[in-house]
């Protein structure tokens, strides 16, 4: 049997995640654009920090993925 204070919390529960997902969609949307953009770099103008930008947006988003798919450092 479900009592109202379960599925009220539930409810919380709930919001929470959605909360959370769309922060993330947010992010990602935002990430996409920068990138469909080549993150504002002007290939004349492309030096080595660029390349350390973009290898270290690569290595925190390879920690996310590793935690989200069970791999690298987070594989079972």
């Amino acid at each position: 049997m479900t009592t109202r204070r379960a599925a009220a919390t539930n409810d919380k529960v709930l919001n929470a995640f959605i909360s959370a997902k769309a922060e993330i969609d947010a992010q990602l949307a935002r990430l996409q654009a920068l990138s469909d953009d080549h993150f504002l770099a002007q290939p004349d103008e492309i030096h080595w920090g660029h390349v350390g930008d973009l290898q270290r947006y690569a290595s925190l988003l390879r920690q996310i993925t590793d935690a989200a798919f069970k791999e690298g450092e987070h594989a079972a």
